[in-house]
């Protein structure tokens, strides 16, 4: 393997990131077509996102600990595939008769979309961070910050494509056909391409003797992982009512089509988070060395400034003060997820790293995926005010995480960081 693998490896992933969230986003931005096809509403709308997040945090408890254990590429490449067939069956579903009984299409898109969707995507996030870290040290927050921009650009060009794919195919069932079919051929070439980083054996696991529990173990041993993980709780349960609900909010309460509302929320918030998150893994790394805690100050700072943004963009008069609260909202983003992993990674040795991004996963989605209903629950009972309510909500989350975060940055996280 050469000395430069690790730019290939981080290439590699960051494609495959990208399906991971631009697959996730087709949702949210197809939700009106979907509805009007299906009779799904607002109330089912959310609880078939819930139960996405639902699902991510059940199989987190399964994935972070196989991905210290068994092999990397191996999960990561067939989490790609399994995820990538299950968007393309979301192209066929509907009422379907089973043995003679009729399942009512609500059921349908919660397993296709909910259930076998987030059971593949769940694989990827544990193997994939740890197998970059595994790569990188000195350039470890750059990586994860290129790694984590393939979420923006995914996210920042699904708006755009999806608005370009409906117009072309008429058909909210193709788009989800097209997306699945392209992350499938990807998962094709990993199996070539994609290659373990060994720290203490073939994919940096830790020894079979050990428990598959001493990792959980030592993560909440650590304060400060406790700490950073109730901070990306809120990151989650923002993202994902954002997601999710964005697009639907602004073509109902300013009058605007699916396209374009899908664009104008995905594009200028992911493009500005894209931008701050690769200025913030420069900068980060530039000044981690000398002042070790300057990660979790930076991420304090991002959800502080973000609060009142989210805040604005529910009460937004105009649709330009929407979109412009929505990208400065993806500048406090980008620079907070810039180190999300590598926050937690300060204070997890190797061993232990795909168990704790697990265990993040499994609390964040299982907390954060209530946004999806609640903000569904406000938006049936109240319609265009449901909506800015939920989003006051999502500030007053920032403003908490950042409170939780400040804990660590003030009191912990001194004894708890591990030197590499």
């Amino acid at each position: 393997m050469g000395k430069n693998y690790k730019w290939l490896a981080l290439a590699l992933l960051s494609c495959a990131f990208f399906f991971h969230q631009a697959d996730r986003a087709l949702f949210g931005l197809l939700t009106i077509p979907i509805q009007e096809d299906l009779g799904l509403t607002d109330v089912q709308i959310g609880w078939i996102n819930t139960a996405l997040s639902w699902t991510l945090a059940a199989m987190a408890t399964v994935a972070g600990p196989i991905g210290d254990r068994l092999s990397r590429k191996w999960l990561i490449t067939g989490s790609l595939a399994f995820w990538s067939l299950m968007t393309i069956c979301m192209g066929f579903v509907g009422d379907w008769r089973i043995l003679g009984v009729t399942v009512p299409a609500f059921f349908v898109v919660m397993f296709f979309r909910s259930i076998a969707t987030g059971g593949g995507e769940s694989f990827y996030g544990p193997s994939a961070m740890a197998l970059l870290a595994s790569h990188h040290k000195e350039t470890r927050s750059i990586a994860l910050s290129i790694h984590q921009a393939s979420l923006y650009i995914g996210l920042m060009t699904s708006g755009v494509l999806v608005a370009w794919a409906l117009g072309f195919f008429g058909s909210w069932r193709h788009v989800f056909m097209v997306f699945g079919g392209a992350g499938f051929c990807l998962s094709v070439f990993f199996v070539f391409a994609l290659k373990d980083k060994s720290e203490a054996g073939p994919s940096a696991a830790a020894p079979l003797r050990e428990s598959p529990f001493a990792g959980v173990k030592y993560f909440f041993s650590k304060p400060s992982a406790v700490c950073a993980m109730a901070g990306f709780v809120a990151i989650v349960f923002v993202n994902n009512a954002y997601l999710f609900w964005a697009p639907k909010f602004m073509s109902v309460k300013f009058g605007t089509s699916v396209g374009d509302a899908g664009a104008a929320t995905m594009f200028w918030h992911h493009l500005l988070a894209f931008l701050a998150i690769l200025a913030g893994g420069f900068v980060t790394d530039l000044f981690v060395r000398r002042m070790p805690r300057f990660r979790l100050g930076f991420q304090i700072i991002a959800m502080l400034a973000g609060a009142p943004c989210l805040a604005m963009i529910g009460f937004a008069p105009a649709v330009a003060t929407m979109i412009a609260m929505t990208a400065l909202y993806g500048v406090c983003r980008g620079f907070f997820e810039v180190n999300t992993h590598a926050t937690l990674f300060d204070v997890i040795p190797s061993r232990y790293r795909s168990t704790s991004v697990g265990i993040f996963t499994l609390v964040a989605f299982l907390f954060g995926g209530l946004s999806g209903v609640v903000m569904g629950a406000l938006s049936q009972r109240f319609g265009v005010r449901g909506f800015e309510i939920g989003f006051a909500l999502m500030g007053g989350a920032y403003a908490l995480g950042a409170a939780c975060m400040a804990i660590a940055f003030f009191f912990t996280f001194g004894r708890d960081r591990i030197a590499e």
